[in-house]
């Protein structure tokens, strides 16, 4: 039996221009592993830098944010496993994917934890040592419901569990170490 799984992407996977593309595409090729079909969707515009999903049997659809057209593509599927990648596209799509396909097993590729990084720059910028209040900006809210919406995270190493559990008393049962494959 054949697992659908749509991938909701921030942009399409450039694995020689990004390591976000990197992560990306072995995430699919791990997905491939267990016998699914999957659906890349993105809003992003097409570069020259992008993977050729199709060669690795992987279908491509362009959607837009508060389109009735996702819906559509959304019945249509039903997904088994949705992954979003990074929360932006969870705030963006999330809601109308638990509208469609209520069943789904919702997954966030947090590729890295934005909001750490946010902390960290807003402190840099101030020249300053991280402070507590630093993790808990506007993007780090965001990502955390983002991470709460979801059925599992998978999160790159494992000093970001152990920020995610510490910081935000977040479950590990929400929380998946999926580090670089190489």
């Amino acid at each position: 039996m054949t697992t659908r799984v749509l991938i909701i992407g921030y942009v399409w996977p450039e694995p020689q221009s990004s390591a976000a593309g990197s992560r990306m595409l072995q995430l699919i090729r791990l997905l491939q592993e267990i016998p699914t079909t999957i659906l890349f969707a993105s809003q992003a515009k097409e570069s020259s830098h992008m993977s050729d999903l199709n060669t690795i049997g992987v279908d491509r659809a362009h959607i837009k944010v508060n389109d009735q057209r996702f819906d559509e593509l959304l019945t249509d599927y039903q997904p088994e496993i949705v992954v979003f990648d990074r929360y932006l596209m969870e705030e963006q799509y999330g809601w109308r994917v638990k509208q469609h396909c209520p069943d789904a097993l919702l997954i966030l590729e947090t590729s890295d934890l934005h909001s750490l990084r946010d902390a960290r720059q807003f402190a840099h910028h101030q020249q300053r040592e991280v402070q507590q209040l630093d993790y808990h900006r506007d993007i780090a809210l965001r990502e955390i419901a983002s991470i709460y919406r979801c059925d599992l995270s998978l999160i790159i190493s494992e000093a970001e569990i152990q920020h995610l559990q510490s910081v935000y008393g977040i479950s590990a049962t929400l929380l998946c170490y999926l580090p670089l494959l190489v």
